[in-house]
């Protein structure tokens, strides 16, 4: 019995062994190597540089950021017309008072909308290009269904734009769509920490932050929520050679925390 037990005990470890060896294989990021140079100021204005009176993700955000020499973090979707347009939220109500989600509005209607009881409307992803000229980028491709015509529509955009990007999803499936499509294009994964209304979204969000679709979507750098920072997952992609990308910092107190990341994400005050 004791012999049996020993090889029992014997196999049980390595099995353990062999699924740890997989995980960190399934976390392994794609190094970012010389492709951190695109990633060339440190501070980027999330969704602009917005106040009280300039709305998130508008034009008027964007030349505020670009003026002040800081990058730009946006956010892209897909309007029921299939044009490329600068938003956050799916449903377009906290922002434009209008009951409805992006993805099923055509252009006809958004053009009437406004930001925040402002005269800024939802900004044309290219017309935001034409704007920002050289100002370094951070792009958020939001998830969709429709996310091949989302990642095609938004390179064939970037085509003509001279200022350093990188793009970036929560969606593993964009993440991996620039790995096979585009890999001149530095791509990274965002990661928060696990949360949800559902165990399928809780259960999405741990699988983020343990880096367990890395190995599909091959990042080369890691946009974590600044709680992640110093977890042994972030440290271990780093280590690996990814880009480490810190959100969403609001005083420079979070900010002086965040020295371990390669660029930091900010609203609500100025950094220098």
């Amino acid at each position: 019995m004791d012999r049996k037990r020993a090889l029992y005990l014997s196999a049980g470890a390595v099995a353990v062994a062999g699924a740890v060896v997989g995980l960190r294989a399934a976390a392994r990021p794609a190094p970012i190597g010389e492709g951190v140079k695109r990633l060339r100021v440190r501070y980027y204005a999330h969704r602009g540089l917005w106040n009280a009176e300039v709305p998130e993700n508008s034009m008027a955000a964007f030349a505020l950021a670009a003026a002040a020499g800081y990058g730009i973090e946006l956010d892209l979707q897909l309007d029921a017309d299939g044009n490329v347009v600068v938003f956050h939220d799916d449903d377009l109500f906290r922002m434009t008072g209008y009951r409805g989600r992006l993805s099923d509005t055509p252009a006809a209607v958004l053009k009437t909308l406004r930001l925040a009881g402002t005269e800024q409307g939802i900004p044309l992803f290219s017309k935001v290009l034409e704007l920002v000229d050289t100002a370094p980028l951070i792009i958020e491709l939001k998830t969709t269904p429709r996310y091949r015509e989302l990642c095609e529509k938004t390179l064939a955009l970037l085509g003509n734009f001279s200022g350093d990007y990188v793009v970036e999803s929560f969606d593993p499936r964009i993440v991996a769509w620039f790995a096979r499509r585009a890999p001149h294009v530095i791509r990274g994964q965002l990661v928060g920490r696990p949360h949800g209304t559902s165990a399928v979204a809780y259960g999405k969000r741990w699988l983020l932050s343990k880096m367990l679709t890395n190995r599909i979507a091959r990042p080369q750098f890691i946009a974590c929520e600044k709680e992640l920072l110093d977890t042994p997952t972030v440290r271990s992609c780093k280590r690996a050679g990814a880009a480490i990308v810190a959100w969403t910092t609001r005083t420079p107190v979070e900010c002086a925390a965040c020295e371990a990341a390669d660029a930091v994400i900010f609203e609500n005050y100025l950094p220098t």
